[in-house]
């Protein structure tokens, strides 16, 4: 039977009946098995929007005021029979088409590849062995293994679930998850909303665990066949592209107006015709304008973002590059981010007072268990071995090798324990095959305990594990002749005070028959076996990665519902916190204000034993105090944080699916110090971003000051031609701007404060620097050409005097891009050898104009000739002047504001 045409009745079939339909069992499918059945299914995945056609990108190139402005620009050219400037600015067009339509199209290929990174995985069931695998791989017949936050990939029929709930909205619109039923079965008229014993594709598996029996892949589930594309980006312009578009048009606005009147100066008081102004005002609105400015900061993130990704940092929005430059609180998960998430059993208690150390890192079984720095004893073995029994059989985890490396699954506590039962000698698969389980209690939060039951000898023994309190309160005190309840919890807590996380064992006999119906709520007249002290060793770097925060100005704050002992002790070896007052947990949040709670982020720096709930409000509140604030975590009680925040940062190894779905930033390998890389990342964007802005706006405005001085003083001839202007702005000039947004960091950027998020792009400094530039070029500019051009000039002195002032203001967009580089450092301290792109875009650049006056092709365009050489020394030490200018502006920003 077709898998498509029985989709909607999967439900109303028993679990063996489905795996017949496959052709498949409930222990999975073998590799060479699953490997056809994806040739037969295809890609598990959804419906896509396809690519954008290379036309419409094409297209999309000439969508653009600019454009409009340039091609009204040829028109007139071509009416006023100047052919050789209407040809050129089609030529300009078609360039910055082929240009545009280049780096669209490189943006739709690393945003397929992008995609790619995200996609989620699936644990599955291949040839006997639980593997982990990415979605698109499921096919029908797979068995896979699902657990708390987990979104799922396909269409399951379930074979078993243990307190599984799953949040079903995207399909059902209801809000409050449903819990599922393995062993439940319906008709086949039942809604969606009924089927207990299925999950969908693109649900959230928001409580519990489960296994079930892929029933249907990509368009064939339900959520497909609805075309519903979960995992899709929302789309629409990053807040900091929005900004720099509304600068971008303020600058328009400003500069078509000054053109205007440029224009209008240079008919009524320079006697030039009107169509003759008019096409020169065109052309100079069009110079001024920084058309290049959102080509050059596409360019300067999508740097940062491949610049982020070498250092393990995925950027799923553009806008979240620049943002984490910006962040000043980081509120930080504690388990999975700031340590390994790999839980490491390090002391074991024994009822008799006997203390164990145990050796070894990690989940990986090497190592031993000694006892006073020696090995164990033969008596206190078989204390160890019943504890270590215990706790493997009430376990869910899976610990075996595979290829010569260790692989695990499962909670991070029950993988611990299965690592101390190899050093122990006491392996999960044997022991489970000498003591089959028969029935169990599953841990829940609410529970604070789990519980199974399995054959030992010739009846059934329950073995427990569990909080401390919860567990000691199921033990008998005749269990033991020592047994002393108060002075075990104060080992308990005396233990969670060196910051382990610390778990009670004990068993017992139970009378058979035992059914569902017969376990009790808890288990009772136990005996105890011991405390088992674990701890999750932080993350290498990561200590040092919480110093250069706050080196950075950038602060740090621990969010976790951790106890409060254990937070202090990884705070303290963080050195986050040193005693009790820096630390607050969520009873003591309960029923504060925002105001408070912001209050409290200020002098907190450790918030322990909080809910989902509570983290999102200390969030907010922190937002509410003036923080940008980024958000690292994992889990789905992390995903509404991850939200709300500025900067959302998910995990992306360990993380859950909801988790990376909620983030912009994804962490490839899980590593707290990832995030520190990130920042310096983006404030170098940051930076680059005004160093672009700097450099065109300042030469822009450097032709504004030259034209409107030659029209001022009544200068017989107009200093440039259009032509010239957009060669300078769109070639010469456009070719250094994207070069510019490559500048790599200049050191020192991890020193500074964090800048204010409000803070205006074209602020103070950029607003004197800016003038002094123009001033300077602009005003050398006109002088040198007064110098050339003598009285009662001829055109063609005229056309000298231009071309040598072309060169001038070539020579000055070379000499000034040094100057650009750095705000505050002397262009003298940064070699050109440590920015290759830079150098080798301004010897294009300069190599393209030289080119230009020794051709004819250049010649007849732009009215270009060679020069003499001491016309060349002469104006080379004309464009040397801005430096020494702007070295003298440096070094007074720096006496006024000795801060920056």
């Amino acid at each position: 039977m077709n898998n498509d045409q029985t989709m909607a009745a999967w439900h109303s079939l028993d679990a063996d009946s489905a795996s017949q339909l496959l052709d498949a069992t409930q222990r999975g499918l073998s590799r060479a098995e699953a490997e056809q059945r994806l040739e037969r299914y295809g890609p598990n995945h959804l419906p896509q929007k396809p690519p954008t056609p290379l036309w419409a990108i094409v297209l999309r190139q000439f969508r653009s005021p600019l454009i409009y402005i340039l091609a009204l620009a040829a028109i007139v050219s071509v009416a006023m029979g100047d052919v050789k400037d209407a040809a050129f600015i089609m030529g300009v067009l078609v360039l910055n088409a082929i240009i545009g339509s280049y780096q669209e199209w490189k943006a739709e290929q690393s945003s397929h590849a992008l995609k790619k990174l995200l996609q989620i995985h699936a644990t599955v069931q291949r040839d006997g062995e639980v593997t982990e695998i990415d979605a698109e791989g499921v096919v029908p017949g797979d068995v896979v293994w699902l657990e708390s936050g987990n979104r799922i990939p396909a269409d399951i029929r379930l074979i078993s679930a243990h307190g599984l709930e799953a949040d079903e909205s995207l399909l059902t619109g209801e809000s409050l998850p449903v819990t599922k039923d393995a062993n439940w079965e319906g008709p086949e008229a039942t809604p969606i909303a009924d089927r207990l014993n299925m999950t969908y594709a693109g649900s959230i598996v928001t409580r519990g665990r489960g296994k079930g029996l892929v029933v249907a892949t990509g368009s064939a589930t339900s959520v497909g066949q609805l075309a519903l594309d979960v995992l899709s980006d929302t789309g629409g312009s990053p807040p900091l592209v929005e900004r720099m578009e509304r600068f971008t048009r303020a600058i328009a606005i400003i500069m078509l107006v000054a053109s205007a009147a440029i224009g209008t100066m240079g008919v009524v008081l320079g006697g030039y015709s009107v169509g003759e102004m008019f096409t020169f005002a065109v052309a100079l609105a069009v110079a001024a304008i920084p058309e290049g400015l959102p080509v050059a900061m596409t360019v300067a993130l999508a740097v940062a973002t491949t610049r982020m990704a070498k250092h393990g940092l995925i950027v799923r929005r553009l806008t979240a590059v620049e943002g984490l430059g910006s962040c000043t609180l980081i509120a930080t998960d504690k388990t999975g981010t700031l340590t390994c998430n790999e839980m490491t059993i390090r002391e074991i208690h024994a009822p008799d007072g006997a203390v164990f150390q145990v050796t070894g890192e990690g989940f990986i079984p090497s190592g031993e268990v000694l006892q006073d720095g020696k090995p164990a004893s033969q008596e206190s073995g078989t204390t160890l071995v019943e504890l270590a029994r215990a706790g493997v059989l009430c376990n869910e985890a899976d610990l075996h090798p595979h290829d010569g490396t260790w692989n695990w699954r499962g909670d991070a506590v029950d993988v611990a324990f299965l690592s101390l039962g190899h050093k122990v000698g006491c392996d999960r698969e044997r022991t489970l095959d000498a003591h089959p389980q028969v029935n169990q209690i599953p841990f829940e939060s609410e529970h604070q305990f789990a519980a199974v039951y399995n054959r030992v000898d010739d009846g059934v023994s329950v073995f427990v594990k569990g909080g401390p309190e919860r567990v000691l309160e199921m033990c008998s005190e005749a269990s033991h002749a020592n047994f002393d309840r108060q002075q075990l919890e104060q080992t308990a807590t005396h233990m969670a005070e060196q910051g382990y996380r610390v778990l009670a064992l004990a068993d017992g006999h139970v009378e058979e028959p035992i059914t569902p119906e017969s376990i009790p709520a808890k288990p009772t007249n136990l005996r105890f076996l011991g405390f088992v002290g674990m701890i999750d060793p932080l993350r290498p770097g990561v200590k040092e990665a919480v110093k250069d925060c706050a080196d950075a100005g950038v602060s740090v704050s621990m969010i976790t519902g951790d106890h409060r002992v254990t937070a202090l002790a990884i705070a303290r070896q963080l050195g986050l916190a040193e005693d009790e007052s820096q630390v607050m947990t969520g009873d003591e949040l309960l029923g504060k204000t925002q105001e408070e709670i912001a209050e409290a982020v200020r002098r907190v720096r450790v918030f322990a034993r909080v809910a989902p709930r509570q983290k999102l409000d200390i969030v907010e509140a922190a937002r509410s105090a003036g923080h940008f604030v980024a958000v690292t975590g994992d889990g789905v009680n992390d995903a509404p944080a991850l939200r709300v925040s500025n900067i959302g940062v998910a995990m992306g190894k360990s993380g859950t699916d909801v988790a990376r779905e909620a983030g912009e930033l994804v962490i490839s390998d899980d590593n707290f110090a990832t995030i520190v890389s990130g920042v310096e990342q983006g404030r170098v964007a940051y930076d680059n971003i005004r160093k672009v802005i700097y450099l065109l706006i300042s030469t822009g405005a450097a032709e504004l000051v030259l034209m409107t001085l030659a029209i001022a003083t009544g200068t017989p001839y107009l200093p440039l031609l259009p032509v010239q202007i957009l060669w300078l702005n769109l070639v010469t000039n456009g070719i250094q701007d994207v070069a510019l947004a490559f500048e790599p960091n200049e050191g020192g950027v991890l020193k500074r404060k964090p800048r204010s998020p409000s803070e205006r792009i074209f602020d103070q400094l950029m607003i004197e620097r800016t003038v002094v530039a123009a001033l300077v070029i602009g005003g050398i500019g006109f002088l040198t050409f007064r110098w050339f051009l003598p009285e009662g000039a001829t055109e063609a002195q005229a056309a000298s005097a231009r071309n040598a002032l072309l060169l001038l203001l070539v020579l000055f967009e070379n000499v000034h891009i040094g100057n650009c580089r750095s705000e505050t450092k002397s262009a003298f301290s940064l070699s050109p050898l440590r920015s290759p792109i830079l150098l080798g875009g301004t010897l294009a650049a300069f190599g393209i104009h030289f080119i230009a006056m020794h051709t004819s092709l250049g010649q007849s365009l732009l009215g270009a000739e060679p020069l003499p050489l001491h016309q060349w020394g002469v104006l080379l030490l004309l464009a040397l002047t801005i430096l020494p200018i702007m070295e003298l502006h440096k070094w007074s920003w720096a006496k006024r504001h000795p801060q920056t």
